[in-house]
């Protein structure tokens, strides 16, 4: 498939731009139709809500505030009302606003005045929802609003209708998080050629994504969060996916391969680890439908899809761009020496195997050290508390948060997220004395029965987001209404959020006993071990804790929130354990399957253990920081979007991912395998036999293409002599034969005389490779006839290549 797509790469680029630009046409002619169900069956406060859909079976536009203080005298003086009222006049008269309930209207509006008469508010209902109401019509309400405002008179406006005019522009974040990754991408490559490939790769996957994801809000329920979460995990993966392949696929060029058959190589090896790593990820966002929590089906609907077009992307369409760069894939100077100095053998980077060393002589220290930097992080995860954010949780100079803390000044903390009770027939006055009577209550109002459905509007003494909020939520349902003896519910949004945190607390360990028991049976079915994943999955569990750690620090602590402009601290979004955890265990895995399947090519091939820890560290390394640094660059990038649980998410993974690379897949999971020994390849005989074969990467060819050969065309030798510039003979010299791909064939050191002999097991073109202490490493490419090849080494001081 990869050669066909770089052979016939105009037909698969036509292909691909036709189905981004015929899915844009569909998706923007179509519009969207993003439903935000929230449904949570079983629960006090899905009781209330149905009772209230059934004494307000019309649904009403949103409600919005207009919120003003004086500093002086009171709200009454005619000299606000002559500024205030004509606004308000202004407001009720626009197209797409319903009415104004002014606090000058009657006997009603003196309840919208404060205690000290310095705070008053108006109610604005539009027509549509918060995401109908065009934002032209936000503006002007805004705009009219504040207006009437002077010095001394105060003029602010909250709810969800107006916040949405506080959004930065749609696709900041994104535009932001692919410069932060294509800033990466050039300093890894040094090619802007080879820079720009992971960068399509991520537009044309993520492209189609959204706009299937559009389409599809048609015919079934998808969360407006639903495109944001798939464009944050889309563009991560695409970029990260394209890049391995590119990376690959350099190397093959650099041993010497023709463009074509390095990227057959590159997508038949790197490209069947993208296959298996996205499955690895959809299936852990697939763990989110045993949660049975029905918006979070629309969730799983977008990003899976975005996610697996990212994959068909990287295994289709960038082959075929491989095809147009040819060479160019190589920056300049790579290029100018492939030219004049021949192929030669990827090396890894000093650091890389120095580092690579340091944890095979040092694996306790390394691993005890990285347990107790995770262990700290994770400390926080102890006080962690699961709610809602609303607009108290905005920044401070943010009109809304403004409204919102002057509503709470005048009217008590509470006044922003208040209760209803809801019963259905009987005497409600019984109740309403047991409500008056609780601990935490600030004021209760029974509204007029309709349709024999009777409404306790409740008012908290504390904010929408304290604990004894909750508290007074579970006074009311477990011990005044039985006392009253009254069949009611409470409801209302923080009720809800209250149910929603419970519900997701409950299923949580279900939720993370499948996507661990799948990623599981994955791994052992794509490693022959039982080890491997067993530690892969104890290391998900660690990341997970730090990155929780991370969050509760940074957003219900408030630590660096200043610094992130990121408003007020506040609980964790009930939501975002399932979404979060979903996202950074498939991550995580695909992390997993590049260190890992590299160690297991060793480790088939060698049986040393430690050799294959070493090489799968050392080689893969350096692309697994790169990737995870441009992931890290995406994630945060959405701490722009506007949204705080897309910011909460981005921060979050954010964290994951760089304590997961940077900590646990570079230092702990090495070392650990280090102290486990051969031990990490264990799997039961009879386990063995039942299981079937799923290799990750495939069987390299041993020989690349065949030269002539004046004998049998059987086994043969390579031999000669290892010698400094001063023609001294060099002792215990690593000598290796490797075949073209980079496989090693035979290996041995050196005779005091300087002399080698290799085993060569057909004619063919190989890769010699000879470092020792001291001194450089060199490598040629020879072809080998049927005849026994000389060929003499000469070694000169320089850098050592740690890996060999």
């Amino acid at each position: 498939m990869a050669r066909w797509c770089y052979r016939h790469r105009l037909v698969v680029l036509l292909l691909w731009v036709g189905a981004l630009l015929g899915l844009g046409f569909a998706a923007s002619t179509a519009g969207t139709s993003y439903a935000n169900v929230f449904s949570l069956p079983n629960t006090d406060s899905k009781s209330a809500f149905d009772l209230m859909q059934k004494a307000f079976p019309e649904s009403s536009g949103d409600t919005d505030t207009v919120v003003w203080k004086v500093d002086g005298g009171t709200v009454r003086d005619q000299a606000v009302r002559s500024r205030i009222e004509p606004a308000l006049d202004e407001i009720g008269r626009m197209k797409g606003v319903g009415g104004v309930t002014s606090p000058y209207a009657g006997d009603r509006g003196a309840a919208q005045i404060s205690g000290n008469g310095r705070i008053a508010y108006a109610e604005i209902t539009f027509t549509e929802q918060a995401n109908g109401v065009p934002k032209e019509l936000i503006q002007d309400v805004v705009d009219t609003a504040q207006k009437a405002g002077n010095g001394s008179l105060q003029v602010e406006l909250g709810g969800q209708a107006v916040q949405r005019v506080e959004e930065p522009p749609t696709g900041i974040a994104e535009v932001v998080g692919l410069a932060a990754a294509a800033v990466v991408l050039f300093l890894a490559f040094g090619s802007l050629f080879a820079m720009l490939l992971p960068i399509g790769i991520a537009i044309f996957g993520v492209g189609t994504g959204l706009f299937s994801t559009q389409l599809l809000s048609h015919v079934t329920d998808v969360p407006e969060v639903a495109p944001l979460l798939a464009s944050l995990i889309g563009l991560g993966v695409g970029i990260d996916y394209a890049l391995f392949i590119v990376t690959r696929h350099r190397k093959g060029i650099l041993r010497g391969m023709e463009p074509e058959d390095s990227a057959a190589t590159a997508l038949n090896t790197s490209g069947r680890a993208v296959l298996f790593a996205g499955g690895t990820v959809c299936i852990a966002l697939a763990g989110m439908l045993v949660t049975n929590l029905r918006f979070l089906d629309g969730v799983v609907i977008g990003t899976s899809l975005t996610v697996v077009l990212s994959v068909i992307a990287s295994v289709t369409l960038l082959p075929a761009l491989l095809g147009f760069l040819g060479p160019r894939v190589l920056s300049r100077k790579q290029r100018r020496k492939l030219a004049a100095d021949g192929p030669e053998p990827e090396r890894t980077s000093g650091l890389a195997a120095r580092w690579s060393g340091t944890v095979q002589k040092r694996p306790i220290r390394i691993a005890a050290l990285a347990l107790v930097v995770m262990a700290v992080l994770a400390l926080p995860v102890l006080s962690l508390r699961l709610g809602a954010s609303d607009q108290g949780n905005n920044d401070a100079s943010s009109t809304t948060r403004k409204a919102y803390d002057l509503l709470a000044e005048g009217f008590g903390p509470g006044f922003n997220g208040p209760l209803q009770v809801v019963t259905e027939g009987g005497d409600t006055t019984a109740l309403v004395k047991g409500i008056q009577a609780a601990d935490g209550v600030a004021r209760v109002a029974a509204l007029p029965p309709t349709h024999g459905v009777s409404v306790i509007q409740v008012v908290p003494t504390t904010s929408p987001q304290s604990e004894k909020t909750d508290q007074l939520i579970d006074t009311l349902r477990d011990e005044v209404i039985p006392a009253a003896g009254a069949e009611a519910h409470v409801g209302g949004v923080t009720a809800i959020f209250k149910d929603f945190a419970s519900v997701t607390g409950d299923r949580l360990p279900y939720f993370i006993a499948t996507i661990i028991g799948l990623g599981f049976l994955l791994l052992m079915v794509a490693f022959r071990s039982v080890v491997v994943p067993l530690t892969a999955a104890l290391m998900n569990l660690i990341a997970a804790a730090a990155s929780f750690g991370v969050l509760v620090a940074v957003f219900q602590w408030g630590w660096g929130l200043d610094l992130l402009g990121l408003g007020k601290e506040g609980p964790i979004q009930a939501f975002l354990p399932v979404i979060m955890l979903s996202l950074l265990f498939g991550l995580s895995m695909d992390y997993q399957v590049f260190l890992v399947s590299r160690m297991h090519e060793e480790w088939v091939h060698t049986k040393d253990n430690a050799r294959a820890v070493r090489v799968g560290l050392a080689e893969t390394s350096r692309v697994i920081n790169s990737a995870a640094l441009i992931m890290v660059c995406v994630f945060l990038a959405f701490v722009l979007s506007g949204d705080s649980g897309a910011a909460m998410a981005g921060v979050g993974l954010a964290a994951a991912v760089a304590l997961d690379a940077f900590i646990l897949r570079t230092a702990l999971v090495p070392a650990a395998m280090h102290l486990l020994g051969n031990s990490n390849w264990w799997l039961p005989v009879w386990l063995d036999k039942r299981l079937p074969h799923l290799a990750v990467e495939p069987k390299e060819d041993t020989v690349a293409e065949p030269a002539p050969a004046d004998g049998d065309g059987g086994p043969t030798v390579v031999h000669g002599f290892v010698r400094d510039a001063d023609g001294t003979p060099v002792e215990d010299a690593a000598v290796t034969l490797l075949s073209k791909g980079g496989r090693q064939l035979d290996r041995v050191a050196s005779l005091a005389d300087g002399s080698y002999i290799l085993s060569v097991p057909a004619p063919g073109t190989y890769l010699l490779s000879v470092s020792a202490a001291s001194y450089g490493s060199r490598a040629r490419q020879l072809t080998v006839g049927g005849q026994p090849l000389v060929h003499d080494v000469e070694l000169a001081e320089g850098e050592v290549d740690a890996v060999n």
